[in-house]
């Protein structure tokens, strides 16, 4: 699969859902109890500063993971964060650089493709959290939806729970939606409702 294709795929889909929220809703509860969705959105504007850095060998540092700043516009925050990953994942051999993800482990490294395709999930995931908490649609296409199963297919069930990256998988039934399905194994309840403020 062409994984950066799909990945600005993901991050175009996660900016559409994005570009929807209004200054209202950031202290508003998402599907991640540890964040409300200004949490979520600066969680995801520090994701794509952080493997951009890590994309040119640097992403050892935890600050460049965690110092996404939204100012005063969070839509306008997230698209450059958007442009930096971009660009970094567009350079010409980075799919088989070493990529650090401190998130994962101290010293952990992987190859360009694999970190690239796990920003991917990150993106579509938390599309669906975003989207969910402000009653927007989230409409993945089908292609982008098989990667990211594939990609969740392959997360160990060792390391989650709370204050982890993913939750225990949820059951669904094997004729549940393909999106449905890609949730249900990051361990998100399909039919989570947000709880009024």
């Amino acid at each position: 699969m062409d994984i950066r294709r799909l990945d600005r795929q993901a991050l175009l889909l996660t900016g559409e859902v994005i570009s929807q929220v209004k200054a209202d809703h950031l202290r508003w509860a998402t599907p991640c109890p540890d964040w409300t969705l200004y949490g979520l959105v600066r969680h995801l504007v520090s994701q794509n500063e952080g493997f951009a850095a890590a994309a040119r060998g640097a992403g050892e540092t935890w600050a460049v993971w965690r110092d996404g700043d939204l100012g005063g516009d969070p839509a306008a925050a997230y698209e450059a964060s958007v442009d930096q990953v971009t660009a970094a994942f567009a350079e010409s051999d980075v799919l088989e650089r070493r990529f650090a993800l401190p998130e994962v482990g101290e010293g952990f490294t992987v190859e360009g493709r694999t970190a690239i395709g796990f920003h991917l999930l990150d993106c579509v995931a938390h599309a669906w959290d975003v989207a969910v908490t402000i009653d927007a649609p989230w409409e993945p296409s089908a292609e982008l939806t098989a990667a990211a199963l594939r990609i969740a297919a392959l997360v160990p069930d060792e390391g989650r729970g709370p204050g982890a990256a993913f939750r225990p998988r949820i059951d669904v039934p094997d004729d549940a939606p393909q999106g449905d399905r890609l949730l249900a194994l990051l361990g998100r309840d399909p039919s989570w409702t947000p709880t009024p403020c």
